[in-house]
Formats: structure tokens, sequence, C-alpha cells
């Protein structure tokens, strides 16, 4: 097939089910494309692990992939629903060549995506993706299909959960337990509905769940990290200690203190950071974050003596940032926490379990360990787009920018971006006054929609 347009976005390729990238043709050529390249790594026979989350069309994806993979002369595992960071864990731990991860996140159950694992466990690198997409537009795959006789294998291992579950309940301190605490669970009709209440529950706490019951349609449906609303009435009702909320593929983790309050990541990091330095663990003596976390946090972690990195938006990013530069926590605002001493990339339920520690280790609730954090107002305000023109570009646009730039006068910040996974642009304008914020913000929006001929 030739595929001209670029297939992956910020985290995998996404899109729409049974509607170009996300067909099955696509696939079954980006499992032959993934089995290729790691096929000429080494010698031996190889093969490759997929994991999915719940929704209706990973049935159609796992099959084609497994497919591709397979016409490559590799063999394939098959997991069923799994979180991400479980399918990260699982291709490292199982010494597989490769791990596939069928899942749209936090989208709802029409989406799908398809994001990939090294050896090691981390995602790939833009230029082993750029790699992928060359070899699915030229058609070079085709010729290097297996022999008849070397064609790979599929068996599908039902019982990997266990494998999570052990690993998971290791990253919490064995001198801790969760006896006597009351845990609201929600994990968004998503691939975390097994695993997620059986650590928590192993650990000693009394769970309430919801968002356990997936029936293909209804990940991340009014519930979840998304949909915090739910949980926090749980919460309150049962008098629980935390709320905690995953999304689709459990990769993030919202979380709700006893009184209701919803935090983000930007707290959460703001508390680990501080836990991590005082207990001597934090390295290179700054954590990293992404250009959308909130000045706040830059305001706490300077109180710490901490310092701040950021990257563009993408836990990918995040994590080759703390790679290259020796640093052990980082994540995103949207909830996103990597512990690099723990996973691979970013894990709810491990964040979940950090917190948990905290609390435990410090005899603090939640609403305690947040109480100082101080959020600037940021509001951000979407704006559909045809085309992703650069900005640069646009002499009008730049021009209001630059004023709403120097009235903020260093006091805040302005940030514009093209979403990596849908035809919007997103404006980011963060400050010490709501209501200025929210004027600037909707003013570029509006110029924004003219400078692009108001699509």
């Amino acid at each position: 097939m030739s595929v001209k347009a670029k297939l992956f976005g910020t985290d995998g390729v996404r899109g729409k089910s049974n509607v170009h990238p996300m067909t099955a043709e696509t696939a079954l050529s980006l499992g032959q494309a993934i089995a290729h390249i790691f096929n000429r790594r080494d010698s031996g026979r190889h093969r490759i692990i997929i994991g999915k989350d719940t929704r209706l069309s990973g049935y159609l994806f796992e099959d084609a992939l497994a497919a591709g993979i397979c016409s490559m002369g590799v063999d394939v595992i098959q997991v069923g629903p799994m979180p991400t960071p479980g399918m990260a864990f699982l291709t490292a731990d199982m010494r597989c060549n490769a791990g596939v991860m069928i899942s749209a996140s936090h989208n709802s159950y029409q989406d799908n995506g398809i994001k990939f694992f090294s050896s090691d466990g981390f995602k790939l690198p833009d230029e082993l993706e750029t790699r992928i997409e060359d070899l699915i537009d030229s058609g070079e795959l085709a010729e290097h299909r297996a022999d008849a006789t070397m064609i790979g294998r599929a068996k599908r291992i039902d019982d990997v959960e266990g494998r999570y579950v052990v690993f998971l309940k290791k990253t919490f301190p064995a001198d801790l337990a969760l006896d006597g605490l009351r845990v609201v669970l929600d994990c968004a009709n998503g691939a975390a509905y097994k695993v997620g209440p059986t650590v928590l529950e192993e650990l000693g706490a009394e769970v309430v769940t919801q968002g356990v019951e997936p029936n293909g349609l209804n990940i991340n449906e009014g519930c979840g990290s998304l949909y915090p609303e739910k949980l926090v009435e749980r919460v309150r009702e049962v008098r629980a200690d935390i709320g905690i909320a995953l999304d689709g593929d459990a990769d993030r983790c919202v979380l709700v203190t006893h009184d209701g309050t919803v935090l983000d990541g930007d707290m959460v990091l703001a508390y680990c950071a501080r836990d991590q330095q005082e207990r001597g663990l934090l390295r290179g003596g700054a954590i990293v974050a992404t250009v959308m976390s909130n000045m706040g946090l830059e305001k706490a972690l300077d109180g710490l003596g901490v310092g701040l990195i950021r990257t563009q938006v993408g836990d990918r990013y995040v994590v080759e940032a703390m790679r290259a530069g020796g640093y052990n926590l980082g994540g995103e605002q949207s909830g996103h926490v990597i512990f690099l001493d723990h996973n691979t990339s970013g894990d709810g339920l491990i964040t979940a379990l950090q917190t948990l520690a905290i609390m435990r280790r410090s005899e603090r609730t939640l609403a305690e360990l947040t109480a100082d954090f101080v959020r600037f107002p940021q509001v951000i305000v979407n704006v559909p787009v045809k085309e992703k023109k650069p900005i640069e570009g646009l002499s009008t646009f730049t021009k209001a920018l630059e004023r709403v730039e120097a009235d903020l006068d260093g006091s805040g910040r302005v940030l514009i971006r093209y979403s990596g996974t849908e035809p919007k642009a997103r404006i980011m304008v963060e400050g010490e006054d709501e209501d200025r914020v929210g004027g600037y913000a909707q003013d570029l929006a509006d110029e924004l929609q003219r400078a692009l001929g108001g699509a």
C-alpha cells in the first residue's frame, strides 16, 4: 500500500476506527514494518507481544497486526486487555523484541490507536517511527515477507495479568500497607478494570469500584480521568480517604481528596518531588514536565530548590528528556506521571500507589499534602482548523500574540500549539488574573480563526 500522509502523531498512530489511517490494512502494514525492523536486529527466533484496551475495534486491529507480524516470520503473543504501562513492562519482562499496544487512551470507543515499544519497554524514537512510515510508503515490505516454512506463529496467553499485579505491588514499600484505607477506584471501563482493584485489595485497601464493566462501547464514557465528577460524588458518599480515576489505557491518573477536590498531574508532581527530595531520592536536582504545566508547579519547586525542565507535549518527550538528563521524576499536567525508578512510561496505578505510600509514610491526608500548592489561572481555548499552517507565517496573528505577551510583561505566558491527535489548535494563556487571562485567550482564538480563513 502507499501512504503519503504522516502516520504517527504525538503518541503513535491514532484515528477513527475503520477510517484511514486506523484501518485493518494499515494495521497489517504496521505489523509487517515493526516485525521487519526488529527481526533484523539480531539472529534467532523473534517474538512481538500485543495488548489492547477494551474497545470493540481492538479485535480488528489485534488480528490484523498479528497477521502482518507473522507474515514476516516473527511470532506473536496476544495478551488481551492490558494497561499501556503493563505492556511496557511485559515487553521487557517477557524478553520480547517489541511490544504493541492498541488503544486511543482517553478518547471515546469510536477511536483507536497503535503504539509500539522497543525491547527495553520504552516507546520508539522519532527516527524509528519515520523508518516505519518509509517502509510502508515505499512498498518494499513485500520483498521481505517470510518463506512459507518460516511464517510466524501466534498464541494467546491469558494469565499475564498476574505478572503485572506482582510488579505493581513490588513498587509499594514492603514495610507499608493500605489496611484501614477506603479507596474509590474508577477504571474508565478500560484496560485496568481487572488489575486495578486486585492490586489495591491485595495491599489491604477497602476498594469501592466504578467503571469496571466494559462492553466495548463504554470506555471513557462519562467516567475515568476525563470525567471525575462521579468519582467526587462517590468519594463523598462513601467517605473515602482518596479517589483514583484512570483513563482508558491506565497510563494517566487523576486523584480526588477526601473532601472532593480534584488534583491534576502538576499537584502530584509537586508533592512527589518534595517527598523524593526529602528522602534523598530525587536525581538531577530537577523534574521534567511539559510546556503545559502550570506556573504554580514552578513556584512550588522553587520553594524546594528543585528545577523544572520543560519539553513539548507528550509523555514520550518527557521520558526522553528524563533519560538524557538523568532525572527520575517527570510527567504531564494531564495526569501522566513517570517514575523511572519503577517503569518506563506513565503508569496510573504506580502514581496512585506512590501517592498512597506518601500518605501512609507522612500520616497526612491527600488534602494536607497539596494544601500549599497555589495554581495560576490557566485558560485553554481550542480552535478547529482545516489545515495546520505554520503559526509564524500568520503575520496578523503573530502581531496580536506579541501584544498579549507585552501586556503580560513576565507575569504570565502564552502557548500556541497544534494538537498532535486532533484537527485543532490549542491556545493557552496563563497569568495572575483569571478574567484578564480568559479575555486574552479568547481574543487570540478569534484572531487565529480569522488568520486561518475562518476554518
